[in-house]
């Protein structure tokens, strides 16, 4: 349940790694009880942000508040609040999972409900007699989930939380993540794939080389979504017709009967106007986010010019 008060408000963050300007002055809010999508290329700024937001690293200028707290002047009353996922977490390689998670709860006062870490471990398939060493990279994901919800914080800050993970294990992700937002948790997680946030999150912020962009709601992205169309015809045919459709563009053509087309925005388009054709087989191809910016970004800025 979403209320009025500010758990997260950043103003005006700056950051330099020597001559490399990463944050270029973001400005973001999040309300109690959101479920926040922090989207954007990589190396845009995402995990450089969260840093800050716990004082991991200091910005040269800006504010930032968690919880009406200064993580520069008031660390343990930020961090007894919230529950980190880094996008690498880094553990003693001959500690075994079971270990590694008992060091993180003793670290928070023992005051873990070890059950709790049981049933989650179980749930995302854990093996917590493993050695951290012997993890897949995707397993050493799941130890930084677990390590992050098994306290139940009130805002749970998730750096790319899905890497490294399967499918069915990623759906696994989600719904642990709307359990605990059920449960009145704030939630921030970074992502560079455009639809886990849009299934996921109430309100989207885009940040785009060091600024956020834009913030918007889910159901907006379709209008930054790139797709590469593979379409096989039953026969030759003209397909000069489809480039002419809006957001669709003509990337190859063989011998007629096989086109490759890149799709901006919705399918709907290019659907109604492949109903004149022949079609015998077609394949959709999400394209990457870097791209999708691109090709966003780049028909923005021809637009306003």
């Amino acid at each position: 349940m979403m209320n009025d008060t500010n758990v997260i408000e950043i103003r005006g963050l700056q950051k330099y790694y020597g001559k490399v300007h990463a944050l270029r002055g973001v400005n973001l809010e999040v309300k109690g009880g959101e479920l926040i999508g922090f989207l954007g290329p990589n190396g845009s700024g995402k995990t450089t942000t969260m840093r800050c937001m716990l004082d991991m690293i200091r910005p040269q200028e800006g504010t930032i508040r968690i919880f009406g707290f200064d993580p520069q002047v008031n660390p343990m009353q930020v961090h007894s609040r919230v529950g980190y996922m880094p996008g690498e977490l880094n553990m003693e390689a001959n500690m075994k999972v079971a270990r590694a998670l008992r060091y993180f709860s003793e670290l928070r006062g023992n005051s873990v409900d070890w059950e709790y870490v049981n049933q989650l471990a179980e749930r995302i398939e854990l093996d917590l007699g493993k050695q951290i060493k012997n993890l897949s990279k995707g397993n050493k994901q799941k130890v930084g989930l677990v390590q992050a919800l098994m306290h139940k914080p009130q805002l749970l800050l998730l750096d790319e939380p899905t890497s490294g993970l399967d499918p069915l294990m990623q759906q696994e992700v989600y719904h642990l993540l709307k359990e605990a937002k059920a449960d009145g948790t704030t939630i921030f997680f970074s992502s560079h794939i455009i639809n886990e946030v849009e299934s996921l999150a109430d309100r989207v912020a885009i940040i785009r080389q060091g600024v956020i962009v834009e913030e918007a709601e889910p159901g907006t992205l379709v209008s930054i979504e790139v797709r590469r169309a593979h379409i096989r015809f039953k026969n030759v045919v003209d397909v000069s017709g489809l480039a002419q459709v809006e957001g669709v563009t003509l990337l190859s053509q063989d011998g007629g009967s096989m086109v490759t087309l890149r799709v901006e925005g919705e399918l709907d388009n290019l659907i109604k106007a492949l109903g004149n054709y022949p079609v015998s087989d077609m394949n959709l191809e999400r394209q990457s986010l870097e791209e999708a910016f691109l090709a966003y970004y780049e028909s923005t800025e021809k637009e306003e010019i």
